[in-house]
């Protein structure tokens, strides 16, 4: 008799590690084998990492190990490690070559809410890595998701209850050659509480200036009386607000982070609970050339050439807290999550502008503050064979910017003047809050068939609703006359004082709304359900074959904070059939091949469809949103090849192929005040590409003790991405600028350009080594990214585009015994190769710098203790 046993992966939902023969072939090879009994086990898919085990996809993943090895700060710049993915602006992960908006971050499996006003998506810098258990990131569809899928999904997870109890804490400190103890820009701001991410109340809104609102009216004189406005004028802050400062000696960076958790056995269960609370502050400064250009016959010339030196201060604090709950076959998690992050920031931007015919200053401050309170309780409960699974969360983001102030200056004779009847100078208030529910159930059957072997059919629902509203109110003084030049000579502080506002001096008025709606609310409601089947189909082949039914409407309306008459919105409301099937072969113990295809979509995000007019202080450029957006329709196609040498150790080679109908662009505007970026759909994108990854530890037996006692890392992964936008003569666009109106598309796009933010050329190098016992870990880290284009030119112009170039990186750890407790000591050094940022367009032989800036290399040193 010959008997053959199911691979160790049988009983796992939604595995793929594919299985032995079938017990179909066992019956037959039993009725046909001669000879005496012979009992063969055979197991395949032992070295299959178990979360590649359990899910039928392409994926890539964050390890705990990989977060501690990378010594990363943030679930962002730990993503940059994986095949495929890169980070722009230091928050938004490009999956393939695809923007952020193609792809959906989730938090245990909950969907968030985001802060930003340009995104739907959560920027990932907001999560610190001493919050995360790893990252997993799938990069085919599977139906039990949301539709909204291009890229990859991005799938966040907090750290779980402990076994045993413990305290932990550690702290770091570090700094950047461009920045620390070198010269900077400030301002006195709230103060000593600013180095906590704190307002002290001196940002507030002043209550003469809240109760004019509450009147539903334009703060001018056609509405309040001279003497109300004098009063409104002198209750804004002034000195510690609008006054730029030089410091030589800009503070060191560090960060704070405790932790601890516990838990019980009891004779009914287990109880566990973990909590963390994390401070972090760094700084930063930039010394940059921001230029203009247009074209100029075959070429470029520059219209604006300005230097922008500017500092800031970001202050994180986080917080999470867990409680779990075991019984027996049932469990129950319930966690929430804090993150506070705050930027400062301090600019001074002076050149020559054509736009002013002018060489100009203008002096910026600005607090920008983001928040994010999420809170999940999910469960799970096994009833033999089938298998219940359910969660709701609640999640509410806030983006508060306060003071946000600009004064601008012309320089006359060698001195610098500002008149403000004619320069501009605006007081900005704005705030933006944005909510998510969500509740979703899952059933999963394991269903004993005589045709499909360890078969399970999945099916479930899920609701989700995000709501935001997002106003601004904008202020600016100005006067009757030209003041005298003594007047316009005055410092800031003096010039904004109490005695020069009033009916013969500086007169307050409200300009807001005066360039897009000064308001937008927005709401996306979505409904899904799936049905998905998995099984051995024929010995050592799986598959697995779903479709979703999304149905989904969202509403973008402008709103008018001075007329009851409500502005023209539009809505988006369709409902999708979302295919999704995969193929996996485990033709050996270690070795598989996954095949997979799906249809997905993308919506516009709120801000693209919004008409409000922002200022994104990362690239000092402004954006308006277009009402006239479709949702995007893709196909995607994948193949990978994955062979397992050990746990955690592989190589795997893949191919995708994605296309996109009606993908959304940016594009570049002129504007009587500058460059706007607004958005469009283009008719028609392709995107398709390999990657290829390798990780491997290797020990060696030379008899050298500095060899031997140690096992050395080698991991390196590429991925090469080529999209094109396909533009036909016929096709047409929708651009804001037309009120709805087709456009030809060729205006606009260029056929075959790539998509914006894919870079062609992808990679990451680690070399390390770590000893057996643990105690030492050393590794160098290497990413590059190659060019990468950031927006459309203007009408005729060239694409603005990004070189991020080579990054490499340094991290040691040590472990330690003092005083009978170990400790473990770290050293972290970035950007070694002291690369810069660089953003630029070209036409011709001519180059136009439109963001360039020196990023220093940083180093850090920690100290970390667990009890």
């Amino acid at each position: 008799m010959t008997k053959i046993t199911r691979p160790i992966t049988g009983l796992l939902l939604c595995s793929t590690a594919l299985l032995a023969p079938a017990l179909a072939w066992a019956e037959e090879a039993q009725s046909t084998a001669p000879g005496p009994e012979v009992e063969e086990v055979l197991i395949r898919g032992k070295y299959i990492p178990e979360v590649m085990r359990e899910t039928s996809e392409v994926a890539s993943i964050v390890t705990a190990e990989d977060l501690v090895r990378q010594g990363d700060d943030t679930a962002a710049q730990a993503l940059t490690r994986l095949a495929g993915l890169s980070v722009v602006s230091g928050r938004f992960v490009y999956v393939r070559g695809l923007g952020e908006r193609y792809s959906s971050a989730l938090l245990n499996g909950s969907p968030l809410p985001s802060p930003e006003p340009l995104q739907r998506v959560v920027p990932l810098d907001l999560f610190p890595s001493s919050v995360l258990a790893g990252v997993n990131v799938q990069k085919t569809y599977s139906v039990n998701y949301p539709g909204e899928f291009g890229g990859g999904l991005i799938d966040l997870k907090t750290v779980d209850v402990p076994d045993d109890p413990f305290i932990a804490m550690s702290v770091s400190l570090g700094g950047n050659s461009e920045t620390t103890l070198k010269r900077g820009l400030t301002y006195y701001g709230g103060g000593t509480s600013d180095r906590f991410g704190v307002d002290d109340g001196t940002r507030e809104l002043p209550s003469l200036i809240r109760r004019g609102i509450e009147t539903g009216k334009r703060i001018d004189a056609n509405n309040f009386t001279s003497d109300e406005l004098t009063a409104m004028g002198r209750s804004f802050q002034n000195a510690n607000i609008n006054l730029l400062q030089s410091t030589d000696d800009v503070a060191i960076n560090g960060s704070v982070d405790i932790s601890g958790g516990t838990s019980w056995t009891f004779d009914w269960g287990n109880l566990g609970v973990v909590a963390i609370v994390g401070y972090d502050s760094g700084w930063s400064t930039r010394d940059a050339t921001q230029q203009e250009g247009v074209v100029n016959l075959d070429g470029l010339s520059v219209q604006e050439d300005m230097r922008s030196f500017s500092t800031q201060n970001d202050v994180v604090l986080n917080g999470l807290t867990q409680v779990a709950l075991e019984l027996d076959s049932h469990r129950f998690k319930w966690t929430n999550l804090y993150v506070r992050n705050v930027t400062k920031e301090a600019r001074s931007v002076e050149g020559e502008s054509a736009r002013a015919s002018n060489y100009v200053r203008d002096d910026y401050t600005a607090w920008y503050q983001r928040e994010l309170i999420d809170t999940q309780v999910t469960g799970e409960h096994e009833f033999g064979d089938l298998t219940v699974s359910w969660r709701g969360s609640y999640a509410r983001t806030e983006r508060d910017v306060p003071y946000e102030r600009q004064v601008r200056y012309r320089r006359v004779d060698g001195e610098f003047l500002h008149n403000p009847q004619l320069d501009a100078n605006f007081i900005r208030f704005s705030e933006l809050e944005d909510k998510a529910s969500g509740a979703g159930i899952d059933f999963a059957y394991r269903w004993e068939n005589p045709w499909i072997a360890d078969f399970t059919l999945t099916g479930g629902y899920a609701w989700y609703d995000n709501e935001r509203f997002s106003d601004s109110r904008v202020f600016r003084f100005t006067m009757n006359s030209t003041p005298d030049l003594n007047f316009q000579r005055q410092r800031v502080d003096f010039l904004y004082s109490d005695y020069n506002i009033g009916p013969n001096g500086l007169l307050l008025r409200e300009v807001t709304g005066s360039d897009g709606a000064a308001a937008y609310s927005a709401s996306l409601i979505t409904h899904g359900v799936y049905l998905q089947g998995e099984g051995e189909i024929m010995p050592a082949v799986r598959a697995t074959l779903g479709v979703r039914f999304e149905s989904g409407e969202q509403d973008v309306q402008a709103v008018d904070l001075f007329s009851t008459t409500p502005l023209p919105g539009r809505k988006l409301k369709n409902e999708y059939w979302l295919p999704a099937g995969t193929l996996t072969w485990n033709f050996a113990e270690d070795q598989q091949l996954r095949f997979g295809a799906s249809k997905t979509i993308a919506r516009p995000q709120f801000r693209e469809q919004a008409p409000q007019l922002y200022l994104d202080p990362e690239s000092d450029r402004t954006f308006i949103g277009n009402p006239y957006l479709f949702d995007s329709e893709i196909v995607n196609l994948d193949a990978r090849y994955e062979r397992y040498f050990d746990r955690g150790q592989f190589a795997t080679f893949g191919l995708f192929y994605k296309n996109i109908d009606k993908p959304i662009e940016s594009v570049v505007n002129e504007s009587g005040s500058g460059l706007q970026q607004s958005f469009l759909n283009a008719p028609k994108a392709v995107v398709y590409g390999a990657e290829a990854e390798f990780k491997k530890f290797f020990e060696f037996d030379t008899g050298q003790v500095w060899l031997d006692g140690v096992r050395w890392l080698v991991a390196a992964n590429y991925t090469y991405t080529k999209s094109e936008v396909k533009v036909g003569s016929g096709d047409v666009v929708f651009p804001r600028t037309n009120l709805g109106l087709p456009a030809p598309a060729a205006n606009f796009v260029i056929d075959g350009s790539p998509l914006q933010g894919q870079s062609k050329h992808l990679a990451n190098g680690q070399f390390g080594f770590e000893t057996l016992d643990g105690a030492t870990q050393a590794t160098f880290l290497l990413n590059y990214a190659s060019k990468r284009s950031t927006a459309r030119g203007q009408a005729g112009a060239p694409d603005f585009e990004q070189e991020p170039g080579f990054l490499l990186d340094f991290t040691f750890r040590h472990k330690f015994d003092l005083f009978g407790q170990e400790f473990t000591a770290g050293f972290e050094a970035r950007n070694l190769l002291n690369e810069k940022f660089d953003e630029f367009q070209k036409r011709g032989g001519d180059t136009i710098k439109l963001n360039n800036y020196e990023m220093g290399r940083s180093v850090s040193i920690s100290l970390s203790a667990r009890l």
